[in-house]
């Protein structure tokens, strides 16, 4: 099978690339930097600098990850466009190569699984969080539904498409964890504002699974909630990190100096919702890490 993936050489895709190459699949891949990033990539993958590159090379599956990180900067007014755009741009280019491949050819990918995240439901406090939730308005949750709103357009040409709403991503060398470890090692660790807020947090190894799991299974389309069952507080993932790397977490970030420093990004940090698994739980879905304590021993052992 010829999958196009979108982000195929970032932390998770990476990943992803190795699991499909492994199991036998071609890959094609989108980069702006195509030499940069081959050293990234399982020998063999085809790498071009747009997604429309691939109308000779139709794809049999799309994952879609491209995204500028959301967190790189202060949301300025044009930083939240750049945010927009960096997501919504790829994936309308998604939906024009199965317009052209459908004109073309008359045939489309059989399926996409397109990111999303676990802004989609903004601030939610403490109350439990499935793919039925209604969302809080605001920007996270906007950006979140034209991403997705976009994504959507596929089916209008037989794609069959799946929404992946992510939690923090944690493994070793990037994802949440590598901004967290060296203050946390140093014993300089603690929680932000009142730690109440929800992390929803998923093993890189089960995400990857988890689009593997959505690829394969023919009947299962639009929003799946990819985190982990046990999302914990921030407080509780704080002591949990600390506990695994016997060091202190005595060091709390009060929400002020946060909102000083950051702006409206500070609501990523203080704000959350406690999103649980549902759809993929009720379509036979199995993490093999439910708990933090067992993918932070993983990760960190």
């Amino acid at each position: 099978m010829r999958v196009l993936i979108t982000g195929g050489s970032g932390f998770v895709g990476q990943r992803l690339c190795r699991r499909l190459k492994e199991a036998g699949h071609r890959l094609l891949v989108v980069s702006r930097e195509p030499e940069q990033v081959r050293d990234r990539l399982p020998e063999g993958t085809d790498i071009r600098r747009s997604v429309l590159d691939f109308v000779d090379t139709p794809p049999d599956a799309i994952v879609n990850l491209a995204g500028e990180s959301i967190a790189a900067r202060r949301w300025s007014d044009n930083q939240k466009k750049r945010l927009i755009d960096s997501r919504v741009n790829v994936t309308g280019d998604l939906v024009m190569l199965c317009e052209q491949l459908q004109a073309s050819q008359g045939r489309t990918p059989r399926v996409m699984v397109s990111a999303s995240a676990m802004g989609y439901y903004g601030d939610q406090g403490d109350r439990e969080v499935t793919e039925e939730t209604p969302p809080h308005d605001e920007f996270a949750h906007r950006l979140c539904k034209r991403w997705e709103d976009t994504a959507r357009e596929a089916a209008d040409f037989g794609v069959r498409v799946a929404l992946l709403r992510i939690g923090l991503v944690l493994d070793a060398g990037g994802g949440s964890l590598q901004k967290m470890l060296p203050p946390f090692k140093l014993g300089l660790g603690g929680r932000f504002g009142d730690g109440k807020q929800f992390m929803p947090w998923v093993h890189r190894e089960d995400l990857v699974r988890a689009i593997l799991f959505l690829i394969e299974r023919d009947d299962l389309e639009g929003p799946f909630n990819g985190s982990a069952p046990h999302p914990v507080t921030n407080a509780e993932f704080t002591r949990t990190l600390a506990g695994q790397l016997g060091r202190p977490a005595l060091m709390p970030v009060p929400a002020i100096a946060l909102e000083t420093a950051f702006g409206e990004m500070s609501r990523l940090l203080l704000t959350g919702a406690d999103m649980r698994p549902a759809r993929l739980l009720e379509a036979g879905f199995e993490f093999r890490f439910e708990t933090l304590e067992k993918a932070l021993a993983d990760i960190l052992g």
